[in-house]
């Protein structure tokens, strides 16, 4: 069955939807819909994994915390975060859903 990473967007207006695509021993591969939303005030992610991440629609702002790198991401920008580096997601459009696209792996 064919499916299309643009189809069947879930209502991301008042929460950040993670949906997994595809799972795998080492890999995750997840669609995240945005409108809006942000990290939370001092919140910052620190996985096992490393995530490639890229954004397929809209705009959105990842913040690095070692380095106090702000990344300004539009349609197809991508960004790699090895493991253990400390993320935020400053914010995302919110006029416009963003579509990003997540690859979780060892």
């Amino acid at each position: 069955m064919v499916a299309n990473i643009f189809k069947d967007i879930p209502d991301c207006t008042r929460e950040e939807i993670f949906e997994s695509i595809v799972s795998a021993h080492h890999i995750q591969i997840m669609r995240i819909t945005s409108m809006g939303q942000r990290s939370p005030d001092d919140f910052w992610y620190d996985q096992d994994d490393n995530e490639w991440v890229i954004v397929l629609q809209g705009r959105a702002c990842l913040k690095l915390k070692e380095s106090a790198k702000h990344v300004v991401m539009e349609p197809g920008d991508h960004q790699l975060i090895p493991a253990h580096t400390n993320h935020r997601v400053e914010w995302t459009d919110p006029d416009e859903i963003t579509i990003w696209l997540a690859i979780h792996y060892k």
